[in-house]
């Protein structure tokens, strides 16, 4: 294998990474790439009961679980939950951070998107997708010689524009995978979010049980994910293969890094079999 390539998902909390790209960074880690997971901020107001420091400490270390599951790194930064702003001093954190894993892709949230945190993560990784090239900015990280290539994470937001996939991937030998880095944020999968959504009685209490449950979740994501965009799947894989893909996740271009082209696409989503 050639030079092996750098994976950057940069999400605004600490289980977006995974949650949106888990697939594809279970997929670089098998063929030997190197993966890096990023929560902007540390997630302590992502819960009914246990919110703050005890909270985002909680938060961190599933999140380096996760990353673990894989073999990938996974940071989290100190901005509260809820309070990211797209000020200077955070443009500049994203230029250094992309600056030192010099990423070949990045991935982060849509610019419009139901959370606040979202929406100025995907900002900040735009208002630092040139200045990373720009030697005068934040000059004590080495620039980059060329911006990396840009994509967003799938959403099912229809305004101002709906998500246009540039890619779609099989997931299919990596699902395992994804459930096992999910499973290990405990305190969203199985606490947070269904009192969010109103459905904590549905959560079996056994461990298994509950692994289970969260497996039937993601496999009914993913699977509408490759049913919505089968003729990608077969237009990359072929008609035999593209068929039978049970699961996928999807990625939209973002002007503002490097050229999405053919060969860019092929060799950044491993469609060519690296």
């Amino acid at each position: 294998m050639s030079e092996p390539l750098r994976l950057l998902i940069i999400g605004a909390h600490p289980d977006d990474a995974d949650y949106a790209a888990g697939g594809l960074a279970a997929l670089y880690r098998m063929a030997g790439h190197v993966v890096h997971m990023v929560s902007l901020t540390n997630g302590d107001a992502g819960h009914h009961s246990q919110p703050g420091e005890a909270l985002a400490r909680r938060r961190k270390l599933e999140a380096l679980a996760a990353g673990a599951v894989i073999g990938a790194s996974y940071e989290v930064c100190d901005i509260h939950d809820g309070e990211l702003q797209p000020t200077l001093d955070n443009r500049r954190l994203l230029i250094r951070l992309i600056r030192s894993f010099r990423p070949d892709l990045v991935l982060t949230h849509r610019p419009n998107d139901y959370h606040p945190d979202h929406r100025y993560a995907s900002q900040l990784v735009q208002d630092a997708a040139y200045m990373v090239t720009v030697p005068a900015v934040a000059p004590e990280v080495p620039h980059l010689n060329r911006d990396p290539v840009i994509a967003y994470l799938p959403d099912d937001f229809q305004k101002p524009y709906p998500f246009q996939p540039a890619v779609v991937i099989d997931l299919d030998q990596v699902l395992d995978k994804i459930v096992d880095m999910l499973h290990c944020h405990t305190s969203q999968f199985y606490e947070w979010l269904p009192y969010n959504q109103g459905n904590e009685s549905e959560v079996p209490a056994g461990e298994a049980e509950r692994k289970t449950w969260l497996g039937r979740q993601v496999r009914a994501r993913l699977q509408k994910r490759a049913d919505r965009y089968r003729d990608m799947l077969i237009a990359d894989y072929g008609r035999e293969h593209g068929q039978k893909v049970a699961y996928a996740e999807a990625f939209e271009a973002c002007e503002y890094g490097g050229p999405l082209d053919d060969a860019a696409r092929k060799r950044l989503f491993l469609l060519g079999g690296e």
